[in-house]
C-alpha cells in the first residue's frame, strides 16, 4: 500500500483583492449547456490606460495568465492569436465587430490595465457576444502587482462562473515536497505558480488533505516520533493532534466538514474510523483482519469510497457513512488503490497496477464503465479532482523523479507543473470559495 510519510506547520496566504465592480451597462446573459461545444473566445492584447504607468512585464504576465486559463478551461476555446493579424488592432471605444466575426469568435474580451507609481493595478475587461454585437458582462479587479497572476486566475473565474460553471483558477494544491531536503507541505495555485512551504520541521510530513471551508488541512507527521494526525490552521498557525495511537494517515474531511474519516491501527489493524470534529466522538467504521485503507467521502457525504484486502488483493469498496451497505466495484487486476471522488459524484479516480505499471483510471458509477487515463512507463498515482470535476492532478514518475501533472477528465492535455526535487500526494482544493 502507500508508504507513510507525514506534517508540522505555518503560514499566512493569499491577497486581499479590491471587490468586483460591475459595469452599468446592460447585461446579456450567455449559459454553456452539457454536452455543447467549447465557446470560440478572442483575446487581444491589453491596453494601457492614458495616466497609467507602463509596465510591460505586468501586462505580459496578466495576459499570459488569462490566456492559459481560458485555454485551459475545456469551456473555452481561443481563436489562434495569428489570425487576429488578418483585422484591424482592436479599439475599445469603437469594435468592429464583423472583424471578431471573420475569425470565427463568438466572444470577445477587451482588458485595460492601469498600473499607478506604488505599484498598484487595476484591471478592467469587458466581455461581448460578437454576433448580437452586445455588451454581455464588465468587472474591475485591483490589487499589488505582486498579485497580478491572482487577478488574472479572479477574471478567469468570473468567466467561468458567469457562463454557468464552476470557479477553477484561483483553486490551490497542497503536496509533500522534498525539494528543501526533508519531505515537508507545499502549497500552490493551480498551475503550479506561487508556491509556498507550509512546514518546517526535520520529521517526515505527508497525506495533506483539505476541509471543505480550505482554511484547514489534515495531516501526517513523525513530529513526535510516531505518525500522528493532526489538524492544521492555514490562518492561524495552530494545530492539533487528532489521533496519537498506532499508524495514522489517509484523512479526509466529510463535505459538510464536520466529520472525518482516517485509516488507523490503534485497534491492532489498519481499519478506517470516523471522527466527529465537533464532540469529538469516535467510531470504527471497518472490522477485517486485513487493511481497509484510503478512505474519500462522496460529495454529498453519505458514502465514502475506500481501499480493502478483504477478497485477497487490493480493491475499491463503497459504503454508507455509517460504514454499512459495503459493496466492492473493480474486479479486473490485483492492485487498486488511491480512490478519489469526483464533485458531481458520478465517478471515482483510482490507481490501478497492471502488469508491474501502476496507472490512473475512472470508473464511472452511472454506467458502470472504466477508462484508464495514463499510459506511461512509470508509477502514476495519487489522482485529484478539480473543483469543476474537468481535471485531475496526480503524481508520476514517467521522467524519473516523481513529480505533479494535470491532464483533462479524459486523459489528454496532460502537463508537468512540478520541476524541482520529488513531489507527490497532491491534493486539489475540493471547493473554490
Amino acid at each position: 500500500m502507500k508508504k507513510i510519510l507525514i506534517l508540522s506547520v505555518i503560514i499566512g496566504v493569499f491577497a486581499n483583492l479590491s471587490p468586483l465592480t460591475v459595469y452599468s451597462q446592460q447585461e446579456v446573459w450567455v449559459g454553456i449547456k452539457e454536452g455543447m461545444p467549447m465557446i470560440p473566445v478572442a483575446l487581444p492584447a491589453f491596453h494601457f490606460t492614458p495616466k497609467s504607468m507602463i509596465d510591460e512585464g505586468i501586462i505580459r504576465e496578466l495576459y499570459e495568465t488569462l490566456w492559459h486559463d481560458l485555454q485551459f478551461s475545456r469551456v473555452f476555446k481561443l481563436v489562434p492569436r495569428e489570425h487576429y493579424g488578418y483585422i484591424e488592432k482592436l479599439d475599445p471605444s469603437r469594435i468592429i465587430f464583423k472583424d471578431w466575426a471573420s475569425i470565427q469568435a463568438n466572444i470577445l474580451i477587451s482588458g485595460e490595465l492601469e498600473v499607478s507609481p506604488a505599484g498598484r493595478i487595476i484591471f478592467s475587461f469587458k466581455v461581448y457576444e460578437v454576433n448580437s454585437e452586445k455588451f454581455i458582462f464588465g468587472r474591475n479587479f485591483g490589487g499589488k502587482k505582486e498579485f497580478t497572476r491572482l487577478i488574472a486566475h479572479r477574471a478567469a473565474d468570473e468567466m467561468m462562473k458567469y457562463f454557468g460553471e464552476r470557479a477553477l483558477f484561483v483553486s490551490k494544491l497542497i503536496f509533500v515536497s522534498n525539494r528543501d531536503g526533508n519531505e515537508e507541505i507545499y502549497i500552490m495555485d493551480y498551475d503550479g505558480k506561487r508556491m509556498r512551504r507550509i512546514t518546517y520541521n526535520d520529521y517526515i510530513d505527508s497525506f495533506p488533505s483539505w476541509s471543505i471551508n480550505n482554511e484547514d488541512i489534515l495531516y501526517t507527521s513523525y513530529k513526535n516520533n510516531n505518525p500522528d494526525l493532526y489538524s492544521f490552521s492555514i490562518y492561524t498557525g495552530k494545530s492539533r493532534v487528532l489521533s496519537s495511537r498506532g499508524t495514522n494517515y489517509s484523512a479526509d474531511w466529510s463535505p459538510e466538514g464536520d466529520r472525518v474519516v482516517y485509516t488507523s491501527t490503534k485497534s491492532g489493524n489498519a481499519e478506517i474510523h470516523l471522527l466527529n470534529m465537533k464532540t469529538g466522538k469516535e467510531k470504527r467504521l471497518t472490522f477485517n483482519r486485513i487493511i481497509d485503507t484510503s478512505p474519500y467521502w462522496s460529495p454529498n457525504a453519505r458514502e465514502i469510497v475506500f481501499t480493502s484486502q478483504r477478497s485477497g488483493t487490493p480493491q475499491i469498496y463503497i459504503m454508507d457513512a455509517e460504514g454499512t451497505n459495503i459493496r466492492r466495484i473493480t474486479f479486473e487486476g490485483t492492485y487498486h488503490d488511491s480512490p478519489s471522488w469526483s464533485p458531481e459524484g458520478t465517478r471515482i479516480a483510482y490507481v490501478s497496477r497492471v502488469e508491474y505499471r501502476f496507472d490512473i483510471y475512472v470508473y464511472n458509477l452511472r454506467s458502470n464503465s472504466i477508462i484508464k487515463l495514463t499510459e506511461n512507463a512509470g508509477r502514476n498515482e495519487n489522482p485529484s479532482w478539480s473543483p469543476d470535476g474537468r481535471h485531475l492532478v496526480f503524481s508520476s514518475t514517467r521522467g524519473g523523479d516523481y513529480q505533479l501533472y494535470l491532464m483533462d477528465y479524459d486523459g489528454s492535455n496532460v502537463r508537468q507543473i512540478t520541476f524541482k526535487g520529488e513531489n507527490k500526494m497532491p491534493e486539489w482544493q475540493k471547493k473554490v470559495r
